[in-house]
């Protein structure tokens, strides 16, 4: 997934547990004939993950578009400027609500902080920075991580795709904690053959997993996570939907976490842009 946002978000927020969402109705299977063979099956699955992992580090084409997230308490959506800054967020709605005069003054009093005082930016750039690693050592994990197996061919709401399943590698060792995760997942990935690009990834939890020998914290048995991505434009893929429920303990505290994410109306934005500069276009509506 391209590590922005939500693709990082995604990666790695199964480690730190958090979360929402029901699984898919199962795609159905196309005749025989069309499949590929096992071995064409898996050079792809391989080609599709090596360009997932390019597209991930390439951060040379920003985007500005809307999040919309949802949990059971609260639907919030914000207006996403990608700059070379890190991001800048405009609150736009509260529960589908415009916002009312007191939440517009604060809104515009924490830009005015960002704008005043660049080094609350640059904290925000340097966390967004570490949750990137993070979610890369993930991503490099995903085709040692998993065994696959070729499933054949499907259809989705755009056309065919090419269907795979994945469970744990008894032979994999995890490197280090995000991808502890991975060892007791399985699910899986459907890929557009044309772009050679993951276009849905269904995982579910087939078993405890702790963290830390436990200490850290627990994902229970039973989480599921759902990804959909999709071309928004110029051949450049982003995750549009995301989904994803589980329950745990984070140190000595339970948690259930329900989320879900939609991303949507994608513009391209310069590259290099500033956060300054975007705080002004966000504002002006530009």
């Amino acid at each position: 997934m391209t590590v922005r946002r939500s693709g990082y978000q995604f990666l790695w927020v199964i480690w730190a547990s958090i979360a929402c969402g029901q699984p898919s109705a199962p795609a159905t299977a196309l005749p025989a004939p069309t499949q590929l063979t096992a071995a064409e099956g898996q050079a792809l699955l391989d080609r599709a993950l090596a360009n997932e992992l390019k597209a991930a580090q390439d951060t040379s084409h920003p985007m500005r578009y809307e999040l919309r997230k949802t949990s059971p308490r609260l639907t919030t959506t914000k207006e996403i400027l990608e700059t070379h800054d890190g991001e800048v967020a405009r609150l736009l709605s509260i529960n589908d609500q415009p916002l009312s005069a007191d939440d517009k003054q604060n809104e515009d009093a924490r830009l005015n902080d960002l704008l005043a005082d660049p080094g609350k930016q640059r904290h925000r750039k340097q966390a967004e920075d570490q949750d990137a690693g993070r979610a890369l050592r993930v991503l490099r994990a995903l085709p040692t991580a998993f065994v696959y197996q070729y499933a054949g061919q499907t259809e989705d709401a755009n056309g065919r795709v090419e269907r795979f399943t994945f469970k744990p590698n008894a032979n994999f060792s995890p490197p280090n904690l995000e991808t502890e995760v991975l060892t007791e997942m399985s699910g899986e990935i459907l890929i557009d053959a044309a772009s050679e690009r993951v276009k849905r990834l269904e995982g579910h939890l087939q078993q405890d997993v702790d963290f830390g020998w436990g200490i850290l914290g627990r994902l229970n048995k039973g989480g599921w996570i759902g990804i959909d991505q999709s071309d928004v434009g110029g051949g450049q893929w982003r995750i549009v939907h995301f989904k994803m429920q589980m329950s745990g303990r984070v140190v000595f505290k339970n948690r259930v976490f329900d989320t879900t994410e939609d991303e949507s109306k994608f513009v391209p934005l310069e590259k290099g842009l500033s956060y300054e500069k975007a705080i002004e276009m966000t504002r002006n509506g530009k």
